[in-house]
């Protein structure tokens, strides 16, 4: 595991430029066991976290303390508006509430009805999650929220049902392969829907852009360059969130339905399929979202022409997002 570093204010004790950093740091991020935080244990995290900007922590805090308080503080508080984080919508809750929704998606032998149930379902649970933690800095429409929650629910529905009705009418598939091709419908529909989510909510950093900074985080001006890669690189995230989650439990339980003592449990199905999908999910997250720093940097060569005139340096940062 990475080492951890001393403590500072905002930022995280694994190192952000390596991928193994990102990863650890969004793992922890993730921690399920933040939800069950006593209202006590909160106040105490966001007590110590002013003594230490007033300088006035007790003598015995260690680094591990306030990194501790950091977190609780991080998983619950949203930064912008310093209201509780719904409990589902956590990112905390991301795994726990979210796992019964990916065995939904993986449940086999689904009508077009629990079909469009589930992605519904799941599209509505990640909408929720998205404007929950969303960037409230930086004003988000109620059109564009309606706009990206609309247009997922529609592509991941639509691809889902149409390739379910393209299997049914599909001649020459034996029963055996056309369940085995159906548990992997769910993966096109969801990525699709993901990708379709991040440009409809988005879409007007592209004509707008975002800004970028030096590396002492002063705003030397604004990039629809680096908004096209800002959301190039969101779009790939979301793209590949889905990939273990989805594919993962279809591999698994088709490789454990041909052994003959699985065979004689079928009572065990069921809980082979959560375990799974909430292990997948549980790494899935954190690899996906570590693929990019969440600060990633351009070379100014590569932006406007005016932003190269504002700065000399050779590099460039912005927050992608997530």
């Amino acid at each position: 595991m990475e080492s951890e570093r001393k403590f500072v204010l905002g930022g995280s004790k694994y190192d952000q430029a390596k991928f193994s950093g990102r990863f650890f740091h969004f793992l922890n991020v993730i921690d399920p066991r933040t939800l069950f935080t006593s209202n006590k244990k909160l106040e105490e995290a966001v007590l110590l976290l002013e003594q230490y900007k007033l300088g006035t922590i007790p003598t015995n805090t260690t680094d591990d303390d306030l990194w501790s308080a950091q977190k609780i503080k991080q998983a619950i508080i949203h930064p912008d508006t310093g209201k509780k984080i719904p409990m589902p919508f956590r990112m905390s809750g991301f795994v726990p509430f979210g796992s019964p929704i990916v065995v939904g998606l993986l449940l086999p032998n689904q009508t077009l009805l629990t079909t469009t149930f589930w992605q519904w379902l799941n599209q509505s649970h990640n909408a929720c999650v998205n404007y929950c933690n969303r960037n409230a800095s930086q004003k988000t429409t109620t059109q564009d929220i309606a706009l990206g929650y609309f247009g997922a629910v529609s592509s991941a529905v639509g691809i889902a049902l149409g390739l379910n009705i393209l299997l049914k009418n599909s001649k020459g598939l034996n029963p055996a392969t056309l369940k085995l091709i159906q548990r992997f419908i769910p993966f096109p529909a969801v990525a699709t829907a993901s990708v379709c989510n991040v440009v409809l909510m988005r879409h007007t950093e592209l004509s707008t852009g975002i800004e970028v900074c030096d590396e002492d985080g002063n705003v030397i001006g604004v990039s629809k360059i680096a908004a096209k890669k800002a959301l190039q690189e969101t779009a790939a995230t979301r793209a590949f969130l889905p990939a273990p989650i989805l594919l993962i439990p279809p591999i698994c339980m088709s490789i454990l339905e041909r052994k003959q003592w699985f065979k004689r449990f079928p009572k065990f199905h069921l809980p082979a399929q959560v375990f799974f999908a909430t292990a997948s999910f549980g790494l899935a997250l954190p690899l996906a979202i570590a693929l990019f720093p969440q600060i990633s940097h351009i070379p100014t060569s590569q932006l406007e022409e005016e932003i190269q005139n504002k700065s000399s340096k050779a590099t460039l940062f912005y927050n992608k997002g997530l």
